[in-house]
């Protein structure tokens, strides 16, 4: 029996199954062989031939991902905000590989990948579903671009899809401390009450994953798909936005009804509603701050300024000017919101908030 067949095997066995008290134990170990066989099935060193995947550098201070089923507008929306050219039509699968493209906006450069149109069981290996979802875990953010005209059960296939193969959306890593080790068995502790897991379902999941000796510190109530989760190790936690194209084509009370939905922005690519907003939204998302520097006695450089990550510290800046520069590195004056006055004397570990202005000052 291949993996696919077991993996549909377990699927109709869960289905089946009715989810009480008495069959959670149960429920929890055919959960973690699903993931178990969903990794093989995606391993790259087992599945994937050569020369299959999409060979795209990343370039820019981000990197955007669209994904959507075909004929949604994905292309189209990639030649409006880019001035990339993607073949768009009337007709599915219109994209046949990756298209990058680049978003300048308040200083920054994201890069925008149109993928290819993914179908129904592309977790499982149909169309060119591995090759996209590969590419999606790379991405810093995720937008899903779906059809306003279509029902609701769009997103929630998407979302299956992404489930399936380990990319978490709009979530956090569990709070959980897992370390396997060479002997002593398995340790397991919880810091608070557990509703869905046991001692004996902790130890059976990870004997089913060959790990015999592991320290286990659970900090949260998790569900068991969490915890194989954190077991795999392999999962990404990316940000995602919904994208509901055509706007124009429905309901004032439907769109509505989509806009107030979390997560989600409403627009039209063919006659350019809400496109400056769904840029901010992708700005906002992405956690991008953009810092300026100055030399002693001049003034600021806003003409230009540095793109970082929202947490960055003064060291991060160091290193976005020049990977030298940590070593020769004194102290640095900040003027700006992180500022408690201005300017502030701070070493390496300052955080760093939108807009400041940032003097390294080297040791002589």
């Amino acid at each position: 029996m291949g993996i696919l067949e077991k993996i549909a095997d377990i699927e109709r066995e869960i289905s089946k199954t009715q989810k009480n008290k008495a069959t959670e134990y149960h429920l929890g170990l055919l959960k973690a062989k699903l993931a178990k066989y969903r990794v093989q099935l995606l391993d790259p060193g087992k599945t994937a031939a050569k020369g299959e995947g999409f060979d795209v550098m990343k370039s820019g201070d981000a990197r955007v991902a669209l994904i959507g089923f075909p004929s949604v507008g994905k292309s189209t929306l990639l030649n409006k905000l880019t001035n990339t050219h993607s073949e768009a039509g009337a007709y599915e699968f219109t994209t046949l590989t990756c298209i990058p493209g680049k978003i300048e906006y308040n200083g920054a450069n994201i890069q925008l990948l149109d993928l290819p149109g993914i179908i129904e069981g592309a977790s499982a290996g149909k169309g060119r579903g591995r090759q996209v979802i590969a590419v999606a875990r790379t991405a810093d953010l995720v937008m899903i671009m779906l059809d306003a005209t279509k029902s609701a059960a769009q997103r929630e296939l998407l979302e299956t899809e992404l489930e399936a193969v380990g990319i978490r959306l709009n979530t956090r890593r569990p709070n959980v401390y897992f370390k396997i080790k060479t002997g002593g068995g398995i340790s397991f502790n919880a810091t608070c009450k557990l509703t869905a897991l046991t001692d004996k379902m902790v130890q059976h999941i990870l004997h089913d994953y060959r790990i015999f000796n592991a320290e286990v510190l659970i900090r949260e109530d998790i569900s068991v798909d969490q915890f194989i989760d954190v077991v795999l190790g392999n999962r990404k936690y990316i940000r995602a936005i919904y994208c509901y194209n055509k706007v124009d084509s429905v309901t004032i009370e439907q769109v509505d009804e989509l806009a107030r939905t979390p997560y989600t922005v409403v627009m039209s690519c063919e006659l350019d509603l809400n496109m400056d907003y769904l840029v901010e939204t992708i700005w906002k998302n992405l956690a991008l701050l953009r810092v300026y520097t100055k030399k002693r006695g001049e003034y600021p450089d806003f003409e230009g300024g540095l793109i970082i990550r929202a947490g960055s510290t003064i060291e991060h800046v160091c290193h976005a000017i020049h990977r030298s520069l940590v070593a020769e590195f004194k102290y640095a004056l900040v003027w700006g919101r992180s500022a408690k006055h201005n300017p502030q004397r701070v070493g390496l570990s300052h955080l760093v908030e939108n807009e400041d202005v940032i003097q390294v000052v080297k040791r002589r």
